[in-house]
């Protein structure tokens, strides 16, 4: 479920991602790991896609990758946005906003770091920015 704050359409955190969406709120990217296989995943879910197990554990990313895939959102009343699948280091496809680039500027590949950004009303999403590494 979602709702929304002014133009940003908020996340409503459940049972299963509720520390994911508390360690974004410390400016951290957590995940979740399986506690027996180590199989990371996202989003969260109750057992594990791999082995079928209900041991919980998790993971905090470092938060660098590159983009794997890119859209432009766009949506009346709204500004569009830039929607990126982002591979992070960790093996983990995560898809977030990317921003302080223009679209033609934009490439598969390109390396990039998440950034935290307070929206007010105690809402804090993770986008991703280039950095100008190589990879």
């Amino acid at each position: 479920m979602v709702g929304a704050v002014g133009t940003v359409i908020t996340p409503m955190p459940n049972r299963d991602d509720q520390f994911f969406w508390d360690a974004v709120g410390e400016h951290r990217l957590l995940f979740q790991r399986c506690g027996d296989c180590g199989t990371v995943r996202h989003p969260p879910q109750p057992m594990c896609g791999a082995c079928g197990s209900l041991a919980l554990d998790t993971l905090e990313s470092a938060g660098q990758g590159t983009v794997f895939s890119w859209i432009v959102s766009a949506h009346p009343g709204r500004d569009d946005r830039i929607a990126a699948l982002i591979e992070l280091d960790e093996g983990i496809r995560f898809v977030s906003n990317l921003v302080g680039v223009e679209r033609e500027d934009i490439e598969i590949g390109m390396p990039v770091a998440v950034e935290f950004h307070d929206m007010g009303d105690g809402l804090t999403l993770p986008q991703f920015r280039p950095t100008g590494a190589t990879s």
